[in-house]
């Protein structure tokens, strides 16, 4: 593992370690994936028509139109004001991890957390491979989101 440090562009300086931080990151992702999981079975039970198919564990739900939208907008702003204001989703915040800006190393705002969240649509693809392989071949560890909302995935 490199040790050569990342600077910021305030001239402070971020261990290469602190933004290798890929498995937990993984980690982050799935935690987060079970809460966006809870809310829509919730949802799904409280206005929805909840059935299983076969095994106990498939089943299938059939929610009315502005349920999913709410869902939508839950989606969105959890990534939004979450990273935006605290640096951290409650994934991030069970694996270690925290975004921050590239220029300063503080949280981002929401401004350029709502860019790395608009860019999740592409980084999500084949089940986040997108992100996935961006951020193992990226020198700072940064997906596509990160990039563009000049972004970094560090330790907290």
């Amino acid at each position: 593992m490199t040790t050569t440090p990342h600077a910021l562009g305030s001239g402070a300086a971020i261990p290469a370690e602190a933004i290798h931080v890929t498995g937990r990151r993984v980690v982050a992702t799935v935690i987060d994936a079970l809460v966006f999981g809870v809310v829509y079975w919730l949802l799904a039970l409280a206005f929805g028509d909840v059935r299983t198919e076969g095994e106990a564990a498939n089943w299938v739900s059939n929610l009315p139109a502005w349920v999913s939208v709410a869902y939508g907008l839950f989606v969105i702003g959890y990534y939004v004001l979450l990273e935006g204001y605290l640096g951290q989703t409650i994934g991030k915040m069970a694996a270690g991890v925290k975004v921050v800006t590239e220029a300063t190393g503080q949280t981002p705002g929401i401004g350029a957390a709502a860019i790395r969240t608009l860019l999740r649509i592409v980084d999500g693809l084949f089940s986040y491979a997108v992100a996935f392989i961006t951020v193992l071949i990226s020198g700072k560890r940064q997906r596509l989101g990160d990039m563009a909302a000049h972004t970094l995935v560090v330790r907290s």
